[in-house]
């Protein structure tokens, strides 16, 4: 039997849902990562916490599906979270500046202005 993995990266947790050829749920895989809150309105995640939440996500989603039966995989994420990444090494240069925080709104209004 073939299935469907989705996996869903967002604010507060990663999960993977495993569907049937039905659609039907057929198991899911959650963990939640930490929000990190250097300062009032800066709102940060932890690069390496969300790869490795994601690893055990889909290996406690599939844990009795072999991966020869996963047919396709379907991606969502936090879209407007921005992570800075070493091309070389892989790893992040910073943790992830999710997509609430609000350090740069201040360059984005003047930014605003001009252009």
């Amino acid at each position: 039997m073939k299935y469907i993995a989705s996996i869903d990266q967002g604010t507060t947790s990663t999960r993977c849902i495993i569907f049937d050829k039905q659609g039907n749920i057929v198991s899911v895989g959650q963990k939640e990562h930490e929000q990190i809150y250097p300062k009032p309105g800066w709102v940060e995640h932890n690069t390496d916490e969300i790869w490795q939440n994601t690893l055990d996500v889909i290996a406690i989603a599939r844990q009795n599906i072999p991966i020869s039966d996963i047919a396709a995989v379907g991606i969502t994420n936090q879209r407007e979270t921005a992570v800075i990444w070493n091309k070389k090494t892989g790893k992040a240069y910073h943790n992830a500046l999710v997509w609430q925080d609000t350090r740069v709104g201040d360059v984005v209004n003047e930014l605003e202005k001009t252009t």
